[in-house]
């Protein structure tokens, strides 16, 4: 019996059985992607400030409510403004765009800046100096200041606890401290010039160097470059200074940072026959 004929019904059904068996299911729609925004180009500015440029920047920035020059790289606006301090050195500052060296929102501005062309740039005070902050009006009592050494009279810009403060009142044994930016609230123009668009990768190196050695000529010091390495030789000079050696690792760290084919800096110093 075994080995008789299917009859031929029962043999299409197990064929189609079969097939069924076979027949890969249906794939459900391919949900649809979503498309990625493309990312917007960098422009690119013609004979103007780019990001990631070097240049060196005459400023001038004013508090658009009352006038008032805050800062400037110009000694004779600042001695006009009554803002001249000693213990600076004038003159174009180096700025490399984009890297913060400015406030943030002049920074984000500067691009597009022609090159040898006074210009304005309006910041808003959120980007400038932040806004008022009423949390950071507070009454102290008197005598709490006076332990800590501070005299309070209205108008003082004083230190207080490693927080820079404002005495906005003075009465009946208590004060009235302000921590906020004396500039906070107010919208900032800044006049800026650029006087020097920096190119050439030496004189990078010295503008950097020129940062945080003031008062020294950044020709002065000698700068040897090889494939992973550079040689920075320091003048005499530099001995007299203070916080010598706070530059020097800092004048390391910015050539490293912007010079990424370097992989170390070295300073020598050379002492000659007199």
């Amino acid at each position: 019996m075994s080995d008789e004929k299917k009859p031929e019904a029962l043999e299409e059904e197990e064929e189609k059985v079969e097939e069924q068996e076979v027949e890969a299911p249906e794939e459900a729609p391919a949900e649809e992607e979503t498309a990625e925004e493309p990312k917007e180009e960098e422009v690119h500015y013609e004979n103007a400030v780019n990001k990631g440029d070097f240049i060196k920047l005459e400023m001038t920035g004013t508090a658009e409510e009352t006038g008032e020059v805050f800062e400037t790289t110009s000694e004779e606006t600042a001695r006009e403004h009554g803002i001249h301090s000693e213990e600076r050195a004038y003159g174009p500052r180096l700025v490399i765009v984009g890297e913060g060296f400015v406030l943030r929102g002049l920074d984000s501005r500067l691009p597009g800046t022609p090159f040898d062309e006074e210009k304005e740039i309006q910041v808003p005070a959120e980007e400038a100096f932040g806004e008022r902050n009423p949390a950071n009006v507070q009454t102290v009592p008197y005598r709490v200041l006076r332990s800590k050494g501070v005299t309070p009279m209205v108008g003082a810009e004083l230190d207080i606890d490693g927080r820079p403060a404002i005495i906005r009142s003075v009465g009946a044994g208590r004060v009235q401290v302000d921590y906020n930016h004396p500039l906070a609230g107010r919208n900032i123009t800044y006049k800026v010039k650029v006087a020097e668009h920096i190119t050439e990768d030496k004189k990078k190196m010295e503008a950097l160097i020129g940062r945080r050695f003031l008062g020294i000529e950044p020709g002065e010091f000698e700068i040897k470059k090889t494939k992973k390495k550079l040689r920075i030789g320091v003048p005499d000079k530099i001995f007299f200074g203070e916080n010598i050696q706070i530059a020097k690792r800092g004048v390391a760290l910015d050539i490293l940072r912007y010079f990424p084919e370097l992989d170390e800096v070295e300073y020598y110093e050379t002492i000659k026959r007199s």
